[in-house]
Order: C-alpha cells, then structure tokens, then sequence
C-alpha cells in the first residue's frame, strides 16, 4: 500500500522531515542549500532525493525530476522559509527582496500542486509590524488556490511532549475544496509547570530526557571523535522511545538499522577549571553570569536551544546551556534528546555544526503533531513501512564546508569558519534583522 508524499523545503537535518515520515508521509525529496546539512540530511533519509540548491533556482518540475515522481500526487509541502518580516518604505513587506524565499516556498507549493502545506516560522512573525507581512503571505496562498487555517497559531513544543520550551508559529492549509486541517491539541503541560485546569499530565523533563545517557566525560576519545561504545543508565519512559525500546515510539517512520550500544554525537567540550566552578555553581533553571549560558533544571524543561551563526554571519557557537548533574555544557546527542531527535539520528561530528543543525530543526515530537491533522483532514490511513534501512555512510558527517561542497558538486554557500579564532557564544539570535529562533 502506498504512503502519501511529502516534500520538505529549508529541510536541515531533517527535524521537520522525521516528524512528518513519523505521522506516515513518504519525504521523496528534501531541498536544503547547506552542503553540510545537507549530508546529514542524505545520512539520516538515505531514500530520500537530496537536493543542494537554493529554492530560488529551482522549480516544481525540477523537484519532480529529482525524487523521480513525475506526475504523482503530492500530499503536503512543507518547511521554514527564512524572511525579514518587515517591508520597506513604501513597499509591501512581501515584495521585500529579503523575503525572496518566502515568495519561493509560496510559488513551489502552487507549481507542486500540494494538496497541503505547512509553513513553520519564529513567533516574531506574529507581533507588532510583523504582523503585516503575516497578513501578505496568508493572502498569497489564497490567491494561488489555497484556503488557510485561522486564526493561526504558535504552537509550543513543550505541551507535544519535548522537554523545552519552543514556541514557532504553524501556518498551514489547502487546496479549496478539500478539508482543511485542525491544529493539534496539546497533550501535556511543560515539566515543572504547576497543575492548571487543562488537566494535562506533565510532560517529560531534563532529568527524563539525559538520565541514562552515559556521561560523555567518562570517555577521552570523545574530546577528538563524536562516537564510542558506552554503557547506559536506566532510561525514562522519554528515554525509551528515543533509544527504540519502544515501538510505537517512532510511529509509522521506516525502521533504521542502528548500533544502539554506541553513542554517537557526542564529541565533548574541555571546559578548565574556572569555567567548571562557575558552572557548578549556577542552580538549576538560572543562568551562569559569565557565559550567559542556562543550567538546565533536572525537573523541568530546557530553554530554547538556539543555532549559531554561520561563517557569513560571524561563525557564533550555539549557546548549548549546562547539563543539570554535571559542571559542563550539554553534548549534542543531550540536545537531540532535548529536541526529541531518536538516538539513531545522528549529525555533524563537530559541535559547531552538530549544535547548529539541531538548533535549526522543528522538534520532530511537534512536527509530527501538525502531520497527523494533515493525514486526518485528508483522510488518509498511515501505513508502517515494512523491514529495515541502513543509514547512509558516517563519512558524510565528517566533511568540512569544501568537502561536502565537492561531494555535492556545489559552490559552498557559506564562508569556511576560520577554526584560529575561537567564537564568542551568543545568547541571543544573530541573524541580521532577525526575529529571533
């Protein structure tokens, strides 16, 4: 039986690809003009048809002819399109040259002829002038044939069961005529959050999240390698679903065969000793001075784990927060489980990247919630793949920006962090003009 197709654009590593692929969607094509996600993104969907180009030079005929699909039915197109939010003087905010991309995503979904779309953006885009351009981009969907969900909302990852706070406006609907869907309904308050009169039960915490990882300290090969046979705690309930002790955990997405006695991502900082005493005496839930950087409360949710910046941008690290229980920052196999990513998702080795690739992502846990209304409004029964893929090759999680350019025969986009001068963390999104992740 055949699953309905989805198409994922500004896809990273895949965060929004994984959630979708879970609630039964075949992700057939993948567009994302990082080389660097890109080959993380080719690891962890080896079926699916990566492509390392801007959306602004491709068209809808051309996706087609990448996944192979020809003149199939395309059931949703979805992605976070990168925009401005803001117009100049005089001008409506989506002609805004800066908002070229959003432009792109709203032309692709037309020339694909989705049935559904899903547009994933910061909660910015909803306050203040913003809010105009908001306005623009829901009427360029309708005038291209598509009736919109409304009022929109900001959905928080949180109340999907993922332990941390992320809020990111949804915006989806489709074509008209056909039935337009829901959003999700929470299905828990954050951990540590008291009882309300949702009735809600309380979602998982940080201590749920880490509590079996093995300390990745313990390990000596992880300050130059991200991989390492280890031994491993007791798992939460949380805990399980990642580590695929629990089936149902993954919903309807293609088994990956997988080493589960390694853990992966997992390259380790060498913090001294100065920033270790700082570190340990910071409480749970407060931020460190110094660093700005967030201890993690063993009982409630992370902070948003945010992107760095790109080389083009000022090559920031990621501000990974301090892990609850030890007097150092968080590894990126700890962010992947703060995100809801399963153990066998792995990213670039580096922590430049690696933090990076998951700050970027939608919790797979709250795309998978929006998936699910898109697979009921079209009335469409989720069929589980039958056996079991092998991930790509670990080698495209090793490239640098040039090789991973040549792998995909593509200029590199961004400039080559310059590894001499050691990057400032920021706390806040760099981005010029940025609404914040």
């Amino acid at each position: 039986m055949s699953r309905p197709i989805g198409i994922d654009l500004f896809a990273g590593a895949g965060g929004l690809s994984l959630g979708f692929e879970q609630a039964g969607f075949d992700i057939v094509a993948a567009v994302e003009i990082d080389p660097i996600h890109a080959a993380a993104h080719a690891f962890n969907f080896p079926k699916c048809a990566i492509i390392p180009k801007s959306v602004a030079h491709l068209s809808g005929a051309d996706i087609r002819a990448a996944a192979g699909i020809a003149d199939e039915r395309i059931s949703v197109v979805f992605g976070g399109a990168p925009c401005q939010g803001f117009s100049l003087i005089g001008q409506r905010a989506l002609e805004d040259p800066r908002n070229r991309l959003v432009r792109d995503f709203v032309r692709l979904v037309a020339e694909l002829d989705a049935d559904y779309f899903v547009f994933e953006n910061v909660k910015g885009i909803t306050v203040g002038r913003h809010v105009e351009f908001l306005k623009e981009l829901i009427e360029a969907f309708q005038i291209h044939g598509y009736e919109v969900r409304l009022p929109w909302k900001v959905l928080n990852a949180a109340n999907y069961g993922v332990p941390q706070s992320r809020e990111r406006l949804i915006l989806m609907g489709c074509k008209r005529g056909l039935s337009v869907p829901e959003y999700p309904a929470a299905i828990c308050r954050p951990a540590g959050a008291p009882e309300d009169d949702s009735g809600l039960p309380e979602g998982p915490s940080c201590r749920d999240a880490l509590g079996d990882l093995p300390d990745a300290e313990r390990y000596k090969a992880l300050l130059t390698t991200d991989s390492v046979k280890a031994t491993w705690g007791e798992p939460s309930e949380y805990a399980k679903g990642l580590r695929g002790l629990k089936p149902s955990a993954e919903g309807y997405s293609q088994q990956r065969a997988w080493d589960s006695s390694k853990l992966t991502s997992s390259m380790r900082s060498d913090h001294t000793e100065i920033s270790r005493h700082r570190f340990a005496e910071t409480n749970g839930g407060d931020v460190e001075p110094i660093s700005r950087f967030f201890r993690l409360p063993p009982g409630g949710v992370s902070n948003t784990l945010r992107a760095g910046t790109d080389s083009a941008r000022g090559a920031f690290t990621s501000p990974r927060p301090i892990h609850y229980q030890y007097a150092r920052c968080v590894t990126v196999r700890e962010m992947a489980r703060l995100h809801g990513f399963p153990d066998w998702f792995r990213f670039h080795q580096t922590k430049w990247h690696g933090a990076r690739q998951i700050g970027n992502a939608v919790p797979p846990p709250l795309a998978r919630a929006v998936a699910t209304q898109i697979i009921s409004a079209a009335g469409i029964k989720p069929v589980k793949p039958k056996g079991t893929i092998a991930l790509g090759d670990t080698a495209l999680l090793q490239l640098d920006m040039r090789e991973a350019s040549a792998h995909f025969s593509v200029e590199a986009p961004i400039g080559k962090r310059d590894r001499k001068a050691a990057p400032k963390p920021r706390q806040k999104d760099d981005r010029p003009g940025s609404l914040g992740m």
